[in-house]
């Protein structure tokens, strides 16, 4: 095996080939772990949230809560690890970021819960969340930079929608390990043990991560900027493309997480699916976003990013609650309604293809890590890690079943606008105007 990947690597595309390769398992790493723990959100309220007396409902919230906050500590990762990833270079930060998330994730793997501990659990896992939130601030920006700033000409768009591609592989990893882990042993068996197994397999993928990171090269455009003298655009400048960009992705951060992580829990709590149902439609839903991402990439990179993520966004405005009225539907078939949730994943896709690529075209190298990491993560900490709180709770206070599409739909209407400004013509070589 590792013959097979000097040789392939050993060409003039090789250090594309370790970039796209590199870059792309650490995303894998992040998002399958985030995955499992949105799968897994109602084990984990019971073992972790529920003391004696606590009703599920209550728990579930505050198992959100948690991964709400580990999502606010992401602006905080990216802004401290880009900065670094701009000074020192992508390639140190990307490999103390997957250190220090397959640690984290092995760890809450091995914690003990609240009956063990009392109190003390929630507090651990929630710190341990923390750390899985700065470092997943550090990945995005630093895979991203990684893989535009190596992509040839003219196709800056498919290789920054392979950050995309393996978030949908990780998501499904996680679902796949869910429901093999729900199929194989008893419903006692994953609520006593099971429930640990998917996150100590991040110690085998950790490493992996970190043998591909340990074997690559600076990005071109890192290197022929900090042998120069670099252009450094002002803060206020800085602090505007951070807003719009956060703006632009706000769609894809909601629409994403509300279909592909947090559905699981919502077919659970408010349309009584089973355990494995759940599984099969976020499968679906998945399998639909992964489908779509490269192609869309590539498109843009014909048509610009600009169309491929406004038909997006638009169709998640459009579609969302007859989506999720179609699911409510006693009468609706098993088939039709997965091929919604299908198509809803793929809708989702087409914003998440060309959305890294986009980003990266915002920012000058010299603040390209920090850049876009900061848009990517202020808008995922509030329209992706508060998604499971604010439909959990929300559901609760009103009755209201079509809470997830409301709030799919309005966050891609107001991502419309800002979409809309995103320039018709992209720039096709990194090292020609930035």
């Amino acid at each position: 095996m590792k013959e097979t990947f000097r040789k392939r690597t050993a060409g003039p595309d090789g250090p594309r080939v370790r970039a796209l390769a590199a870059g792309s398992v650490g995303n894998f790493i992040e998002w399958y772990e985030f995955g499992v723990y949105g799968y897994f959100a109602t084990v984990i309220a019971a073992r972790f949230f529920t003391p004696e007396g606590g009703g599920e409902g209550e728990a579930l919230v505050r198992t959100y809560a948690s991964f709400a906050l580990a999502f606010f500590f992401r602006p905080v990762g990216a802004a401290v690890f880009g900065r670094l990833g701009d000074r020192i270079g992508r390639r140190p930060v990307l490999i103390l970021v997957v250190s220090l998330m397959t640690g984290a994730t092995a760890l809450i793997g091995l914690l003990p819960t609240y009956a063990a501990v009392g109190g003390l659990a929630p507090w651990l896992l929630t710190l341990l969340r923390v750390v899985q939130g700065l470092s997943a601030g550090g990945e995005f920006g630093g895979a991203v930079a990684l893989m535009t700033e190596f992509a040839p000409p003219g196709r800056r768009g498919l290789y920054g929608a392979w950050q995309s591609f393996t978030v949908a592989l990780g998501l499904l990893g996680g679902a796949g390990v869910a429901a093999v882990l729900a199929s194989a042993l008893t419903e006692q068996q994953v609520q006593s043990w099971g429930w640990r197994v998917p996150f100590l397999l991040a110690v085998p993928l950790g490493l992996g991560a970190l043998w591909l990171r340990l074997r690559l090269d600076e990005t071109p455009s890192f290197v022929r900027r900090h042998e120069g003298v670099p252009v450094r655009p002002s803060r206020r400048e800085v602090a505007g493309a951070i807003a719009l960009g956060a703006g632009r992705v706000m769609g894809w951060a909601a629409a994403g997480y509300t279909f592909l992580v947090v559905l699981p829990s919502y077919l659970q709590s408010t349309l009584d699916a089973s355990f494995q149902q759940a599984l099969v439609a976020t499968v679906l839903a998945n399998l639909g976003f992964a489908v779509t991402i490269l192609p869309a990439g590539l498109l843009s990179d014909r048509v610009g990013r600009r169309p491929v993520m406004l038909a997006g966004a638009l169709l998640v405005t459009v579609l969302a609650v007859p989506l999720l009225d179609l699911l409510q539907d006693p009468g609706a078939s098993a088939a039709v309604q997965g091929a919604a949730v299908c198509c809803a994943g793929g809708v989702v896709g087409l914003m998440a293809g060309p959305g890294p690529a986009m980003l990266a075209e915002m920012f000058p190298t010299t603040v390209r890590y920090t850049g876009l990491g900061l848009s990517y993560a202020l808008s995922n900490a509030v329209f992706s890690g508060c998604a499971g709180l604010i439909i959990t709770e929300a559901v609760q206070r009103t009755g209201d079943a079509d809470i997830p599409a409301y709030y799919a739909a309005v966050a891609c209407a107001v991502s419309v606008l800002a979409l809309a400004t995103v320039p018709g013509v992209t720039r096709a070589v990194e090292g020609e105007t930035r």
